[in-house]
């Protein structure tokens, strides 16, 4: 089992490799939560997540014989990052090979990092089966994501500066895909401070380490906002060292977690993917779980595709109420749309999109609706617009 030596090993060998990454306080989200937040930005690292450090510790320990072959990793985008990036620094040749459903921005930064990109499979699953034949074929060494005492220690070097940095935390809040994170996290922070509580965060639709760990049988689901936790069978090491040193596993949802993100792009000025913000959607959904306490926050990567997040603004902005979606029925008239849309700019509120409906409704033949997309301030304000239109005579509906 990973020991606690492992990881001060592991924090000498990438000491000036990686980046000792900021554990700073956000009142904001202390104030939101009930508990007073830190968070450990790993999203800051030049990969964009904290993978690099298991990379590293990993990699600088090969032989000569091995680093001449080469490496393999199967990843859905971080891992691989971060390995090519630590290889090219090494003068490794790296294959990564990458589920089909990868996000573009993570495969294009692994190609920009010098490694032969391989896109296979639907699941992190079947990408591992074909990294593991190609590593046989082409005698590679294959460098496992998390189930690897090399890349846990490596990753456990977090712990070690979230609580040199601030040892007067409670509880420290971990995503959990595979494992790995936060079997290294629990063994660091269990030994410096044993009173620490380490909770993992797994999303709804891949449970597979709370199933292993607590014996449930929840479903799992084909695809995930946090494709980076989207691991169904969690590794056998992390298993053990989880089941022995981790308090509790959290479950989140996808609505829970783009929430999140929209907080942590409008509070912090920060992004963080999905399985990076899965640590604050624990705290905002189990607020009871962390009220009063200090919490650490591992924000553990920042690599999203841009047309995601584009969606994941608009989708929290409808949820705000900030976007409403309304259907005006107003006789078809010269200079209707125009006093409709007057009427809209006097209470505050601006169009983002219009479209006239002449076909396809059950109106009079001299009537059309009129649907329109509005940016409000509010729900509230949603509602005031709306009835201003009423109070103008216009037969007005919201669309959810």
């Amino acid at each position: 089992m990973l020991q606690f030596a492992d990881i001060q090993q592991a924090a000498e060998r990438v000491a000036g490799q990686v980046l000792n990454t900021p554990c700073v306080e956000s009142r904001t989200l202390s104030e939101i939560t009930g508990a007073q937040v830190f968070l450990k930005m790993e999203n800051l690292q030049f990969t964009g997540s904290f993978k690099e450090r298991g990379a590293c510790n990993k990699l600088v320990q090969l032989s000569d014989e091995e680093r001449g072959r080469g490496v393999i990793a199967m990843s859905a985008g971080n891992h691989a990052q971060g390995v090519a990036y630590r290889a090219q620094q090494l003068g490794i040749p790296a294959t990564i090979v990458m589920p089909g459903f990868t996000p573009s921005v993570k495969v294009m930064r692994t190609q920009g990092f010098g490694a032969r990109v391989i896109l296979h499979g639907s699941s992190l699953e079947e990408a591992a089966v074909h990294a593991r034949e190609l590593a046989a074929s082409e005698q590679l060494t294959l460098v496992h994501p998390y189930d690897d005492l090399a890349i846990m220690a490596g990753q456990g070097t977090l712990a070690m500066e979230m609580l040199a940095a601030q040892p007067e935390l409670q509880v420290l809040v971990v995503p959990v895909g595979g494992g790995g994170l936060i079997a290294g996290i629990a063994t660091a922070a269990k030994a410096l401070k044993p009173s620490i509580e380490v909770v993992g965060v797994q999303v709804q639709r891949f449970p597979a380490m709370v199933n292993a760990i607590q014996g449930t049988h929840y479903e799992q689901g084909s695809s995930t906002i946090a494709e980076g936790i989207a691991v169904g069978a969690p590794g056998v090491h992390c298993v053990e060292v989880i089941r022995e040193r981790v308090d509790e596993l959290l479950l989140v949802d996808e609505g829970d977690i783009e929430q999140a993100i929209v907080l942590l792009l409008e509070i912090e000025k920060t992004l963080a993917e999905g399985a990076g913000a899965a640590s604050l959607a624990a705290l905002v959904r189990h607020r009871e779980r962390f009220a009063g306490k200090q919490v650490g926050m591992v924000l553990s990567g920042g690599n999203m595709d841009p047309q995601l997040l584009a969606q994941i603004i608009g989708r929290a902005m409808v949820r705000s109420g900030r976007l409403a979606r309304v259907v005006v029925s107003a006789r078809d008239v010269p200079g209707s749309l125009a006093r409709i849309t007057a009427l809209v700019a006097e209470a505050g509120a601006n169009v983002d999109e219009v479209h006239h409906q002449r076909a396809f409704t059950l109106l009079a033949a001299q009537n059309v609706e009129i649907e329109m997309v509005l940016q409000t301030r509010s729900r509230e304000h949603a509602a005031e617009v709306i009835e201003r239109l009423r109070a103008a005579g216009l037969e007005v509906r919201q669309v959810q």
